[in-house]
């Protein structure tokens, strides 16, 4: 991994971003608080839900604002003092995909944080927001080839296709991880520093990404001072929706780094995968919420929530590390591999006394999220 001349001149900006975007959701987010306690936005102790006493959500908002307000920030400085050059290949139109269309899902996710929306509307909302963006010309069109040395390239409607499923994807999978206390926002946090970094590389060569990634890496560490354990507020469907949303365009952004976030976010990607089979294979509805995730199999073995959330964050430190690390073709590998392993060891934490987490009635109880 080498870096571009222009990396060492960027990371001012970075900090100023990071720090800024920082202090506008650590600042932003107990005044959400109590806007989602005024108008009843709180999720209530459950049989599937760890909290214990009703906890506000719709801190995504926060979250949100700090990153568009950031990012809006540096595109006025950058026009008027240039300090990192906009790639041809990002226009305003894809700008606009980016900041309109995440103010969209986070807008979107209010409208669930209060209403709880069933599970076809949000999926409505999911797919009306990828196609949204696509519109404004975020399409992936080549993938590395794990089987040759050309990429793979789509044409017409399967980039559009497999946009929509990355898009769509995404939100979904950071969805079923959001489960316990600052899980997905860190996560998040980890996969936009690491998007940030490698669009410093000499691989990809995007110091303009690299701002806007550590402008929303920034607003969930802000965030996360109230989200880690014990939260005082969570990110509800706001912040699924604006996380997932926001991250998967800063893959394609530029030069698609599709095979870079699919690393960094093996976690929740594949967790949601092996969630969906095994559903399926029970004769359930994919979308039918239980105790089947990854967070919870650590749970169930006697990890606390903490140990759990810190666990799981080491993962995808290790995850991103690799991603770095390695290039092309073997950031698929790395990929098939954690697929495969991760499927094994929930296998096996499903196995003997876990088995009780797939009884019928664990399936009976609500969840903050509908999971689609």
């Amino acid at each position: 991994m080498s870096f571009i001349p222009a990396a060492g001149p960027t990371v001012p900006y970075l900090l100023i971003g990071l720090i800024a975007a920082a202090v506008i959701s650590f600042v932003l987010t107990p005044i959400v608080r109590r806007v989602a306690v005024r108008f009843d936005a709180v999720d209530r102790p459950g049989n599937r839900r760890v909290n214990t006493s009703p906890v506000p959500r719709g801190g995504g908002v926060a979250v949100a604002i700090a990153f568009i307000v950031v990012s809006i920030g540096l595109l006025a400085a950058n026009a008027v003092t240039p300090f990192v050059t906009i790639p041809a290949s990002v226009d305003g139109r894809d700008l606009l995909g980016l900041l309109l269309g995440g103010a969209l899902a986070a807008a979107f996710g209010v409208i669930d944080d209060s209403l709880d929306l069933r599970a076809r509307w949000q999926f409505a909302g999911q797919l009306g927001l990828a196609i949204f963006a696509i519109a404004c010309g975020f399409l992936v069109e080549t993938i590395n080839n794990p089987f040759g040395p050309d990429a793979i390239r789509f044409v017409g409607p399967f980039a559009v296709a497999f946009s929509v499923l990355w898009i769509a994807g995404m939100i979904n999978s950071i969805n079923f991880i959001d489960g316990l206390d600052g899980l997905s926002s860190g996560i998040g946090l980890i996969a936009a520093v690491t998007l940030g970094v490698i669009s410093l590389t000499t691989d990809v060569r995007q110091p303009f990404v690299a701002v806007l990634c550590f402008a929303l890496a920034g607003s969930l560490l802000g965030f996360l001072r109230w989200n880690f354990h014990p939260a005082t507020i969570f990110a509800g469907t706001s912040g699924v929706m604006f996380l997932g949303y926001t991250l998967a365009l800063l893959s394609i952004l530029g030069t698609a780094k599709v095979a870079v976030a699919m690393l960094v976010l093996g976690v929740p990607i594949i967790d949601a995968f092996w969630i969906i089979v095994r559903r399926l294979a029970q004769g359930r509805s994919p979308f039918s919420p239980d105790r089947g995730h990854l967070h919870h199999r650590l749970l169930d073995v006697g990890l606390s929530h903490r140990q759990t959330v810190l666990l799981i964050y080491g993962i995808c430190v290790v995850l991103a590390v690799l991603a770095l690390l390695l290039s092309g073709v073997t950031q698929l590998y790395a990929f098939v591999g954690v697929f495969f392993a991760s499927g094994f060891v929930l296998f096996i934490l499903a196995r003997g006394e876990f088995a009780g987490a797939l009884a019928p009635d664990a399936f009976a109880a609500d969840e903050p999220d509908v999971e689609l």
